[in-house]
């Protein structure tokens, strides 16, 4: 059996107090190392709320959320930050590149507190870069790249760490068709026994890249698929 990085048991989130909105209702996910999935669903279907939880960026109001098995719900602040950095990476629509360093040195800058020499910081960006086709571009700044290329420094910089999953919230929302085509089959070369890639997305195009696509509507998910393409 494939082991599961990320589960939600039961999990709802309510906000608010006096007016309540229930923007996730009573889910139950799991997502195994070596799928690649995405979330979709229109404005408000609860999808940004799900991965919030997903990355443990928020907690649940009710249910479980487990990271490669841990309860993250029971954790401190600083246990949950901690588990996160390790088993999670991150890649957002805004590419949140640190303009005056190279392609390199964003990359570096993940692995900056991780107990690692200048050398193998640098060897694990450049292994990163390589590995979403951004080798020969290392030493540029993100004002010397298109869109699509700092979209991939992004990735890069979520996969340095080594993470068991990746979190993309509308990756490609921020690009045009063909630098997003580019991105995408970047996300499917990402995809390894070892590790999960899971998009969040309202494009169905961009949904049906993967090859198990999850459909939300009012906080609840309505279809879990295994695509044709898988």
């Amino acid at each position: 059996m494939t082991e599961t990085v990320l589960a939600l048991e039961g999990v709802s989130r309510v906000y608010g107090e006096e007016v309540q909105v229930r923007a996730l209702d009573e889910v139950t996910l799991d997502i195994r190392a070596g799928e690649f999935l995405s979330i979709v669903g229109p404005s408000g279907s609860g999808k940004s709320t799900l991965l919030g939880l997903l990355g443990v960026l928020d907690l649940p109001t009710s249910g479980i959320v487990r990271v490669q098995g841990t309860d993250a719900t029971q954790l401190s602040d600083a246990e949950r930050s901690r588990l996160r950095g390790e088993a999670i990476g991150f890649v957002f629509q805004q590419f949140h590149l640190i303009p005056h360093l190279t392609a390199t040195g964003n990359v570096e800058a993940a692995l900056l507190y991780r107990g690692l020499s200048a050398r193998e910081r640098r060897g694990r960006a450049l292994a990163a870069l390589e590995q979403v086709g951004l080798g020969a571009r290392h030493d540029h700044r993100p004002v010397q790249m298109s869109g699509g290329e700092q979209q991939r420094v992004a990735i890069a910089r979520a996969i340095a760490t080594e993470p068991g999953v990746i979190l993309a919230d509308e990756p490609t929302g921020a690009l045009d068709s063909h630098n997003a085509e580019n991105v995408l089959q970047v996300f499917g070369d990402l995809q390894s026994p070892e590790r999960a890639v899971c998009i969040v997305t309202h494009d169905l195009h961009v949904a049906d890249a993967a090859r198990r696509k999850i459909s939300m509507l009012d906080g609840k998910i309505v279809a879990d698929e295994v695509l044709a393409s898988a």
